[in-house]
């Protein structure tokens, strides 16, 4: 049954942790825990500020790895239409994608430096959803850090979710990364891409054994999602969803929730959470949590990867290569290429000692 801590004292830890536990005694585990927040919209500084008090407090719990909601730096705009209907756009949905562009970081940049120093400071994995700038396109993007401090690497989203299309670009087959470290395999997929087969297959492939799935999708039928690909991949699943409230947005007019702005007060939830820890075997170990914002932590006791490989290896011993197979694309994809530029130049993915399954 899920237990929730006593409350903090008033100067204490921003939420309590919700703690599902695990076993312990397990030879080989990693305490992990995924953060259940808002952003702080419009406001990156703050939003960053937020997000290391989280993290002290997931460090102070004992968690070695922490994963943050899909778009926590540079926010998600819940409910916006950014002023777009077909053949128009708006002189103040233009106005709001500028605020939106703004809000956004550079990777690498110094929002980049110091969520890297924040991994390094507590000596925790971290995985971030941010929204990255790159000149006026954005990207959905998750940043991965060591607990040393480094910056490994990113992905972005490769297929953003009907209306994200329209202020986000596209990520393509060069940052899907898988990176092998101490406490495991690590790699990310983004909301609604979780529900790509080829791209999860391409995960499989790279050998991920924590897979981390940032979300802005609170819905029941969510969790039928993660379950099956913890089943899949014989895996770990880590979800992380925003808990929002009308309030953490600004208030209207300034930001609208199209279609529901009328119906909305300060108090109503417009995003539930749903956060989850879920075992290779489609066990649930920790959440999924609704009730507010929350660390939500579990023990992975990584010995129940080989044991759901045992039955299931969907890129091993249960695939059919000379039946079905797949061709992955994973070179950049630039429109302008000049000839003289050299290789180190046009790759801004940084160099580090981690491996990184290709």
């Amino acid at each position: 049954m899920m237990s929730l801590a006593t409350p903090p004292p008033p100067n204490g830890p921003l939420f309590p942790e919700v703690d599902m536990g695990g076993d312990t005694s397990a030879s080989t585990t990693v305490r992990a825990t995924v953060v259940q927040a808002s952003t702080v919209f419009y406001d990156t500084p703050a939003t960053l500020d937020k997000a290391e008090r989280l993290l002290g407090e997931a460090a102070e719990y004992g968690s070695q790895l922490v994963v943050f909601p899909e778009a926590f730096v540079g926010g998600y705009p819940r409910g916006s239409n950014f002023g777009v209907t077909i053949g128009n756009r708006s002189d103040k949905g233009k106005e709001q994608f500028r605020k939106y562009h703004a809000s956004a970081i550079n990777v690498p940049g110094p929002e980049v430096e110091r969520l890297a120093a924040m991994a390094g400071k507590y000596k925790v994995y971290l995985v971030m959803g941010v929204i990255e700038r790159d000149g006026y396109t954005l990207y959905c993007t998750v940043l991965f850090f060591d607990s040393q401090g480094r910056f490994l690497g990113k992905h972005r989203k490769i297929m953003p979710t009907a209306l994200e299309r329209i202020i986000w670009g596209f990520g393509d087959g060069s940052t899907i990364p898988v990176f092998e470290t101490p406490i495991g395999k690590i790699g990310a997929a983004i909301c609604w891409e979780n529900r790509m087969p080829l791209l999860r297959t391409a995960m499989y492939a790279k050998g991920i054994e924590i897979y981390c799935a940032p979300t802005a999708d609170s819905r029941d039928v969510w969790q039928a999602s993660m379950t099956h690909i913890a089943l899949e991949g014989g895996c770990f699943v880590l979800s992380a969803n925003q808990f929002c409230r009308r309030a953490d947005y600004p208030p209207s007019p300034e930001y609208m929730f199209y279609g529901t702005e009328d119906e909305l007060t300060p108090d109503s939830v417009v995003c539930a959470g749903g956060s989850v820890i879920i075992s290779p075997s489609g066990a649930i170990l920790a959440g999924p949590h609704y009730e507010g914002e929350a660390l939500i932590s579990a023990n992975l006791d990584l010995g129940e990867i080989a044991r759901a490989k045992f039955d299931f290896d969907v890129v091993g011993h249960y695939s059919r290569p000379e039946v079905l197979s797949l061709i992955v694309r994973d070179d950049p994809a630039k429109p302008v290429t000049f000839t003289s530029a050299s290789e180190e130049n046009e790759d801004d993915q940084p160099k580090f000692s981690h491996k990184v399954t290709h």
